[in-house]
């Protein structure tokens, strides 16, 4: 029988509202096909305007991936003094700080809680809850330029 994960009995995190995962930093946010439309949606335009205008494409383990622009100051595209489409933020977001590789151990998880003030403190997040967010993290189907391909043909 396996060993529970160091997380079981649940994790202490509270968003401090620091912008740490969202600024000031170069990363990517990818995008699932539900992230897509849900954020395109918001602001009333197509899927295809809305890559144009807020997305890029990173190669990524021999494809390309959708992910969100960053502004010159290495910004997400929708930071401006708080997340600007919240509400509908992409799954990646959404799952922070409980990403399967940032909980892979104890030490690795020590490591997230000294990059991001919020974790490690504040409210308890139950075990179930993180096992969760790993799975929903792990699941989402990024898009690919092979994917908007391929339903082009149809």
């Amino acid at each position: 029988m396996p060993d529970a994960p160091f997380y079981r009995n649940g994790l202490r995190f509270s968003c401090s509202r620091c912008s740490f995962c969202c600024r000031a930093g170069p990363g990517f946010v990818f995008l699932s096909k539900a992230d897509l439309l849900n954020i395109s949606q918001r602001f009333d335009m197509m899927p295809d305007k809305f890559i144009q205008v807020y997305c890029r494409w990173i190669d990524w383990d021999g494809g390309a991936r959708l992910s969100l622009k960053e502004k010159t100051s290495l910004d997400c595209i929708f930071w401006k003094d708080a997340c600007l489409i919240y509400e509908d933020r992409p799954v990646q977001c959404r799952t922070y700080p409980f990403w399967a590789h940032m909980l892979d151990s104890k030490e690795t998880w020590i490591c997230a809680t000294e990059e991001c003030p919020g974790a490690g403190s504040g409210e308890l997040v139950s075990g179930e809850y993180i096992e969760a967010s790993m799975e929903l993290e792990r699941s989402a189907r990024i898009v690919t330029k092979k994917d908007l391909e391929d339903e082009r043909r149809i």
